[in-house]
């Protein structure tokens, strides 16, 4: 059913004109689901008062509220003939409708409220259907997806995850909205984190991290003081960018979380010195964005000073984890190796203020549309790091849009890694033996075989045309058989 559902809104976008991506796709989608969500909570959040004897505010006006202008019915039940439609649903959603949820912003100052999250949604997104008569479709397929079980919400997040999915690896750098979901599952089994510790991504894009670690932590055999909290105390994020946040709220409501601790900020803008210990997490999950260039304002937030976000971003979260506390973290292979100053003495930092006890080499092709060669950084905060266990993840295959990243390729990593042996894949470098002035961590895996030297030029052409006579001589030998 919430395939069909899917497809039909697939085949009703395509048909208007001013929807022309998978980007424009997934963010008119969000919106839809976030208002149709909420009519459904607020009808639950009624009938609780309702059943508790006491009276129920609703959050929006009638005029506003679902059931009112996106699929009205008469006293039948049956969809009103009247609804607006055409320019006269396109004008109100246009200049009513998106104005007055965005004032709810204004209303309160606290980011966690529904009332702010409503306003924050609809400052930073605008309606793109230009047809009236395809939004008036695209309502009617929304309104027959009910979110009023945990069901129906699994098998949302599942198409919706697959919606964010096709549109990362849409021509863009598919690791700005989307990190491969195995990957993660396997960061999230090597941290291991328990009900009653906090875990934050403040880089969380379509929080990808906080919805698969919701996953890893839920059970239907829950306590309730451990549900609540799973619900209000455990998942915390932030996100720069307007439309990711968008996802990354949609994406954790689908998953089951009601209301989420997701901030939109940018996170590079606080200052790490000034966090105090009420600001610190147990744990820190992340893929912050690669490259891009901060201005020398946000640089003055950091000790050390750069230009490549990622490295800023990993001086966050290395100061946002409490002591003892665990991450995992994804970064270009090039920060293991690098010689500017920047990269020198993140190393440097990092090796004697946390515990750096595991490297995963990710393949080329880890990352969908990204030209990058990545690597997975588990450390913890507080002693200093002794020894490194590298992993060199190689699936035995060219991985791509038709063959990606599987749980199974990382099943060995997830096995061997609480001991640490050495393999064909693993090795272990001892901290002693680094370069202390360029505190060099390249992933060299020193079982792999030598590589032939290259040859030169030369060679090459006498090799060709040593072939050339073997092929001549097998022809002259052919046509004397002919």
């Amino acid at each position: 059913m919430f395939q069909n559902a899917f497809n039909s809104l697939d085949r009703i976008m395509r048909n208007d004109e001013g929807l022309s991506s998978e980007l424009d796709y997934a963010e008119q989608t969000s919106w839809l689901l976030f208002l149709k969500y909420l009519d459904d909570m607020e009808r639950e959040w009624a009938d609780e008062a309702a059943l508790e004897g006491r009276d129920y505010d609703p959050v929006l006006e009638p005029d506003f509220r679902w059931a009112t202008w996106a699929v009205p019915r008469d006293v039948d039940g049956k969809p009103d003939p009247n609804a607006r439609t055409g320019k006269d649903l396109i004008d109100f959603v246009d200049d009513q409708l998106f104005p007055y949820l965005e004032s709810f912003r204004e209303a309160t100052d606290d980011p966690d409220n529904i009332e702010y999250k409503i306003g924050e949604v609809f400052a930073e997104i605008a309606n793109r259907f230009r047809s009236g008569y395809t939004l008036r479709d695209a309502l009617e397929v929304i309104d027959t997806l009910d979110f009023g079980s945990s069901q129906a919400k699994h098998e949302l997040s599942d198409l919706y995850e697959t919606r964010i999915k096709r549109m990362g690896n849409a021509g863009r750098n598919g690791g700005e909205y989307y990190t491969p979901r195995p990957l993660i599952r396997a960061m999230i089994q090597v941290v291991q984190p328990v009900i009653g510790e906090t875990i934050y991504d403040g880089a969380c894009g379509s929080a990808g991290f906080l919805c698969e670690a919701f996953e890893y932590l839920n059970r239907d055999d829950l306590a309730a003081r451990d549900w609540n909290a799973l619900q209000t105390s455990t998942f915390y994020g932030q996100e720069k960018k307007s439309l990711a946040y968008v996802l990354g709220l949609m994406n954790m409501i689908l998953h089951g979380v009601d209301a989420p601790n997701i901030r939109h900020t940018n996170t590079l803008a606080e200052n790490v010195r000034d966090y105090r210990q009420k600001d610190l997490h147990d744990i820190v999950l992340a893929n912050p964005p690669f490259g891009g260039g901060e201005r020398k304002e946000v640089q003055q937030n950091f000790p050390i000073k750069s230009g490549e976000t990622a490295y800023l971003f990993l001086q966050h979260f290395i100061r946002k984890l409490k002591a003892g506390g665990r991450a995992a973290v994804v970064i270009k292979n090039t920060f293991l190796s690098n010689t500017d100053n920047a990269s020198v003495e993140l190393r440097r930092e990092l090796l004697t203020t946390c515990n750096l006890h595991t490297v995963l080499d990710c393949p080329q092709g880890t990352f969908q549309g990204a030209g990058v060669k990545t690597v997975v950084l588990f450390f913890e905060r507080g002693a200093p790091t002794r020894k490194i266990w590298y992993y060199q993840l190689d699936p035995g295959r060219s991985l791509g849009k038709t063959n990606p990243l599987n749980d199974e390729d990382l099943a060995e990593f997830v096995e061997l890694q609480p001991k640490k042996p050495t393999t064909p894949k693993s090795w272990t470098l001892d901290v002693a033996d680094i370069d202390e002035a360029t505190c060099d961590l390249s992933a060299k895996n020193p079982h792999a075989a030598e590589q032939a030297p290259m040859r030169s030029p030369e060679e090459i052409i006498a090799d060709m045309l040593i072939r050339d006579e073997e092929t001549r001589g097998i022809l002259e030998k052919v046509r004397e058989l002919l």
